[in-house]
Order: C-alpha cells, then sequence, then structure tokens
C-alpha cells in the first residue's frame, strides 16, 4: 500500500526550524518525533498522526508549510515504526527486531496519540489547537480518552476500512495479500515485513487486529473488545473530513462510516477530485504532494487554522 511513500514525501521549509526529539508515551515508551516551529510568532500548534505503515517524515512538506504560516507542528512515530523501532537513546527499550514486540493499533491509540495530544496541550497550552489525521490518524480521533480537549480536526483519506467499501479491484488484492501472504508471514516470523509489500515492517498485533478490523463490516466500531469506542461521542469540537474521489481505501462511504460514529457533532466531508488539483492521480497518499500546496494545503491550513 505504501511503497510510494518516499516518491510523494516533500522537504520542509528552509525558513522554518525543525528539531527531531522524543516525546514519552503514556506507558514512557519513548516514541520518536520532530518538532516543527516557524522563525516568527507561534499562533496555532497542530499535531499531525500518521497513516498505518507511513513514517513521519512523509509529512515533513505538510509540516514545514503549516509552520511557515505560523504553527508549531509535531509529527511522530508510533511505536515499533520508523525511528520509534530502531533509533533508541541509550536505556530506552525501543526494539531492533519487531519479532516478539506486543503493540496494536489500539495501543497507539491509547498511548501514543493520546500522550501526543497531551504533550502539544500542555508544551502550547495558550495556543489554538489543531488535529491532523490521515488515515489511521483519523480513526485513532474517536479512541482518544482526551479527544475532548480538541477543538478542531481534520481528517484525510481517515475511514472505516471495511474491505467490501474498498474500491474494486483494490478490495480483493487486500482480503488476498492480508489473508494469504500477510497473515502467514506474520505469523512465521513474529512480524509484518514491510518487503512484503507494506512499506514498512509492523508489529505482529497491529497487522492482526487491523486485519480483523478490515474484515468486519463496521471496521473498528464492530470490535467489542475495544472499549475505547465509547470515546467516539465524546468529541465535540469542530470536524472536517476530506474524501479523495480516486482512493480505493477510503472511499466516500467508507469515510462517511467512520464520520457516523462521532455523534455528538455533524461532521463535514469534504470530496476533492484529482481535477480539482490539476493532476491525474491523488489516491490515498497523494494529498500530501508538495506540488498541492496551492491547490489542496491551503484550503486545508485555513480550515485548522480557524477559531470557533
Amino acid at each position: 500500500m505504501n511503497a510510494r511513500v518516499n516518491a510523494v514525501a516533500g522537504a520542509a521549509p528552509d525558513d522554518v526550524f525543525s528539531d527531531d526529539i522524543v516525546v514519552p508515551a503514556l506507558d514512557g515508551y519513548p516514541l520518536a518525533a520532530t518538532l516543527f516551529l516557524p522563525r516568527g510568532v507561534k499562533r496555532h500548534a497542530i499535531l499531525i498522526n500518521s497513516a498505518t505503515a507511513v513514517p513521519r517524515q512523509f509529512y515533513r512538506g505538510f509540516a514545514g508549510y503549516l509552520a511557515r504560516r505560523g504553527a508549531a507542528v509535531l509529527t511522530y512515530d508510533y511505536r515499533g515504526t520508523g525511528d520509534s523501532r530502531q533509533k533508541a537513546p541509550t536505556g530506552t527499550n525501543r526494539p531492533k527486531s519487531l519479532a516478539g514486540f506486543n503493540a496494536t493499533m489500539a495501543d497507539w491509540a491509547a498511548l501514543d496519540v493520546t500522550a501526543a495530544v497531551r504533550w502539544m496541550r500542555e508544551r502550547y497550552r495558550t495556543l489554538p489547537f489543531g488535529y491532523v489525521g490521515h488515515s489511521f490518524g483519523g480513526q485513532a480521533l474517536g479512541l482518544l480518552a482526551n479527544n475532548t480537549e480538541i477543538p478542531r480536526a481534520l481528517l484525510i483519506a481517515s475511514q472505516a476500512a471495511y474491505w467490501k467499501l474498498m474500491a474494486s479491484p483494490e478490495n480483493y488484492r487486500v482480503v488476498a495479500f492480508m489473508n494469504g501472504v500477510g497473515l502467514p508471514l506474520t505469523r512465521v516470523l513474529g512480524y509484518a515485513p514491510g518487503w512484503a509489500g507494506l512499506g514498512m515492517d509492523l508489529p505482529k498485533g497491529v497487522f492482526e487486529q487491523w486485519t480483523r478490523w478490515v474484515m468486519s463490516p463496521r471496521y473498528l466500531l464492530d470490535d467489542a473488545t475495544l472499549t475505547a469506542r465509547e470515546n467516539f461521542p465524546n468529541f465535540k469540537g469542530a470536524l472536517r473530513a476530506i474524501s479523495v474521489t480516486d482512493d480505493s481505501w477510503a472511499t466516500r462511504p467508507a469515510v462517511e462510516l467512520l464520520c457516523s460514529a462521532f455523534t455528538a457533532v455533524t461532521p463535514e466531508i469534504i470530496s476533492i477530485s484529482p481535477v480539482d488539483a490539476g493532476v491525474k492521480k491523488i489516491g490515498h497518499l497523494g494529498f500530501f504532494r508538495s506540488e498541492h500546496r496551492d491547490a489542496l494545503w491551503r484550503g486545508a491550513a485555513e480550515w485548522i487554522e480557524a477559531e470557533g
């Protein structure tokens, strides 16, 4: 799914500061992160939450763009992925191998995303705060115990990713890969190998839970063991979801299904097409191409920066 990640990531502008830091998860696990700061006055604080198997560097161009506009922006890697897997400070417990490493997507939300929200709120408590979630990063919003602290959330290609809601023939490819290749390899190796087609190694528990959700008609909303589902109705901020018309994973029905779980608000769902951006293809990842600064990024930034 994410083999094109490196090709679409842009560089941060030269007129912003960026610093690689460590943000502690709720259980103390060190998460690799990058903080982007404007050289001028900080007017907003924005947290960018990644898609599954997408490293934080992928969002560098978009983060730099937001920082240039006056935002303090944080990107980070979930546990067991990217630099939160290998580049560990001395004395920390990040694994060099994912075999035997215990983590689930529910852990990402409960321990990692929740902590990132808290870190930004505590550090920039006087600034208006915005949450950007790409794919899983948007799904996680509804699972957070502290989503009541988020006044504005922009979801990009975020969906209830039931396989039958994906576009054909991608849906059949997903089912065949997850069940016929991904799960067998994961159970043999003890982790899901990126070389099999994911683009990034994933912890075993993450891939197994993800597969169960993809096979369920309401995705994670069907998971009776996921008690964090009760947090969806707690979100009461402004919510905009961007649906890309040629995204075979996050189709409009899948986006609508996820948004339906935010019962305390009326999500605004906006469809954008390649024609809107003057390109032939956007897909699940392409929103973050640096070529979309004017066509797509500007409107997203203006919305996330708005107050009230």
